[in-house]
């Protein structure tokens, strides 16, 4: 698989479908943006396939420009109000986010909503293996992920003006139904291991509810790491934020483990002990200690569930690619991955039934 990190990460020229007029958005932010000052100069950011993201260049500042794509969208999709507004109040938690400075909700100024943050200057890393990282690094970076994750998972969202942010109950139940009905409005094949997932997973989901703000998609590459410490210094790419299952979240961040790289930037079959990285178990384990948990039943649910889920939004990036709206240049390779995510998904099941 070409190098991921190349393909994804930095800045290009805007491209002719993502232009922006220059003009009104200085103007916006200068009546809008605390501090701001142009000129202002503009370039895309490579990786994201759903929402654009656009590098503000400024001779003082330097900002983070992220907004709805253009064209035809599915209902609840590319909820860039809903980033702005979580990482808003996720501010002075201990979570790592980036400083938020304006939503834009009137269409007339760039065509389609959008918000500006802080640019944080550090690493995106793609490949979880971090391969130019020394072993002790490589366990500060998962070690500081992890911590990232229970701490969001241990914030009150009451307390943060969260509370209408999602509804607290039957998360499972909800999010089998929504990435069921957005698989089939973005249908380009027939895959018979998702149909049996969409078939089962309802039926089969575990007792027992908890509620946190959830991040939706936690992965590496959605977060930045410090140069020098390797810790996490910002989460990003929260459009699929909400309150729902803490151990939902957790479980999808921790596919990684399940996954081979060259199926989606997975650890499998790697000796992740010469690598200085913890097994699955050992990852978990620290989770468990770190947000009071003695244990995670039902596991390999969780696990279906995700391989499910992450199909449904490859199958997604593929209906996009299909109508021509995807944002991305590499977004029909990752695509393409919907059905063996699904097929995965279903052998997880598999292993549960027998």
């Amino acid at each position: 698989m070409a190098d991921q990190s190349s393909q994804f990460s930095g800045t290009m020229e805007v491209q002719e479908r993502h232009k922006l007029d220059v003009a009104k958005l200085e103007a916006y932010l200068k009546e809008n943006a605390a501090g701001f000052e142009g000129p202002l100069e503009i370039q895309q950011f490579k990786g994201g396939q759903s929402n654009p993201s656009y590098f503000l260049i400024t001779p003082n500042k330097r900002y983070v420009l992220r907004k709805k794509p253009p064209g035809k969208l599915l209902p609840s999709a590319h909820a860039v109000d809903r980033e702005y507004k979580v990482i808003s109040a996720l501010k002075g938690t201990g979570v790592p986010v980036p400083e938020t400075f304006c939503l834009c909700e009137d269409e007339d100024v760039l065509g389609t909503i959008f918000y500006v943050m802080d640019f944080v200057d550090g690493d995106v890393e793609w490949d979880p293996a971090l391969p130019h990282f020394t072993n002790d690094q490589r366990s500060t970076a998962f070690a500081s992920m992890n911590d990232a994750m229970a701490k969001l998972h241990s914030v009150d969202y009451k307390a943060v003006g969260l509370e209408d942010f999602g509804k607290p109950t039957d998360y499972l139940a909800r999010q089998i139904s929504r990435w069921s009905k957005q698989y089939k409005a973005s249908e380009t094949e027939n895959i018979d291991a998702m149909n049996k997932l969409m078939e089962w997973l309802p039926n089969n989901i575990p007792e027992g509810d908890e509620t946190s703000v959830v991040h939706g998609d936690y992965r590496l590459d959605n977060t930045i790491l410090d140069r020098n410490s390797k810790e996490v210094i910002a989460i990003l790419d929260w459009e699929l934020s909400t309150l729902g299952h803490p151990l939902a979240d957790f479980s999808y961040h921790c596919m990684t483990w399940r996954l081979e790289p060259e199926l989606f930037r997975g650890l499998k079959g790697l000796d992740l002990k010469s690598l200085g990285i913890p097994t699955e178990e050992e990852y978990v384990a620290m989770y468990c200690e770190k947000t009071g948990r003695s244990s995670i039943p039902n596991w390999d649910f969780y696990m279906a569930y995700n391989m499910f889920r992450l199909s449904a939004i490859l199958q997604g990036i593929m209906g996009r690619v299909m109508d021509g709206t995807a944002s991305s240049q590499h977004a029909k390779d990752m695509g393409a991955r919907a059905k063996p995510l699904a097929i995965k998904g279903w052998e997880q099941v598999e292993l549960m039934l027998k």
